[in-house]
């Protein structure tokens, strides 16, 4: 996840978290629940963003595997050839 993306993703959690307490201070169950809303999506976001980018990091481990093996391959091959 891209710094710029994680900072405005808690950013949102904190406004919303700064929402429900203006909404509760106030006796304003419409703000709370706004708060409660974007402190959610926020978080949401954030989780979303880091399962996204532990797929793609587990992806690329398969494949930088796959390319190890394919250079073992061509090794062992070469290997048998000069004996």
């Amino acid at each position: 996840m891209s710094t710029f993306d994680k900072v405005k993703q808690q950013a949102q959690q904190l406004a919303g978290k700064a929402k429900e307490a203006t909404g509760r201070v106030t006796g304003s169950q419409e703000t709370e629940n706004a708060g409660k809303r974007d402190r959610l999506e926020g978080e949401a976001k954030e989780r979303g963003q880091d399962l996204k980018d532990r797929a793609e990091g587990t992806v690329q481990d398969a494949k930088d595997k796959l390319r190890g093996q394919d250079k073992g391959d061509q090794g062992k091959g070469g290997e048998n050839e000069q004996r």
